[in-house]
């Protein structure tokens, strides 16, 4: 042994061990990057059956369309082989789990303060200034502040305020308007929407910013230390860098 410790020289000050995440935030983290991975995959298994998106209430192979979809290959989808009728039950029952996941959240974030707590933004923090700041910090891979590591940045909020109270819920709201028995119950939605097919569109293009907002998380998590991000997640515990 040379003397040193896995946290450093000796006389380092020990790395500072916070508790970052509460239970409820995690339990939601873990159910929601289920849900979506699953409602990704079978959302693409559903669009090979017509690869094609149209803005209005009708749309069929000889109208046009504004945008033409590729043939996503078996490993991207749900099941590994186009299968519309199972596709459709793993996106109904997921988007279940989704949608009741994100009401259970906002209810606990509500009676925990974690959203005013947390991702409250303040108008000194969309300056120009500090939003450039906030940039700076992240291009040089500083995710966090040191005088108070569990704050989020207003880069942060800004992206999970959007995917929390706009995304999710466009998504699940577009899904809703898709379904055949609730346009029974609630026939305005459709209306309110467009038309069946401007909801599939926007249902559409809410799915893949969900899918590219996961991409980028998951890309700054590695960059900022996976197993750091994942412990935090899991335990709550998450290590302060340096």
């Amino acid at each position: 042994m040379d003397g040193q410790t896995p946290d450093g020289p000796p006389g380092a000050e020990p790395p500072r061990v916070i508790r970052r995440h509460g239970v409820v935030t995690r339990l939601w983290h873990g159910v929601n990057a289920v849900a979506v991975l699953i409602l990704l995959g079978s959302g693409l298994g559903i669009s090979n059956a017509h690869p094609r998106l149209y803005w209005g209430q009708y749309g069929a192979n000889f109208d046009p369309a504004w945008a033409r979809l590729p043939r996503f290959p078996g490993w991207m989808t749900i099941p590994g082989h186009y299968d519309l009728a199972l596709s459709r039950r793993w996106h109904l029952f997921f988007a279940l789990v989704l949608g009741f996941g994100l009401l259970a959240y906002m209810v606990g974030g509500l009676a925990t303060r974690h959203f005013q707590r947390d991702l409250r933004i303040r108008g000194r923090e969309l300056r120009p200034r500090a939003l450039w700041t906030d940039l700076r910090h992240h291009l040089a891979f500083r995710f966090h502040d040191a005088r108070d590591p569990r704050a989020y940045n207003i880069l942060q909020k800004l992206s999970y305020a959007s995917v929390l109270f706009v995304a999710l819920p466009l998504a699940i709201l577009t899904g809703i308007a898709l379904s055949p028995g609730m346009n029974a119950a609630w026939p305005w939605l459709l209306d309110l929407l467009g038309g069946r097919q401007s909801a599939r569109s926007i249902h559409f293009i809410t799915a893949t910013l969900l899918a590219l907002f996961t991409i980028v998380h998951l890309a700054l998590v590695i960059l900022a230390g996976a197993g750091n991000g994942l412990r935090s997640m899991t335990t709550g515990r998450w290590r302060v860098p340096e």
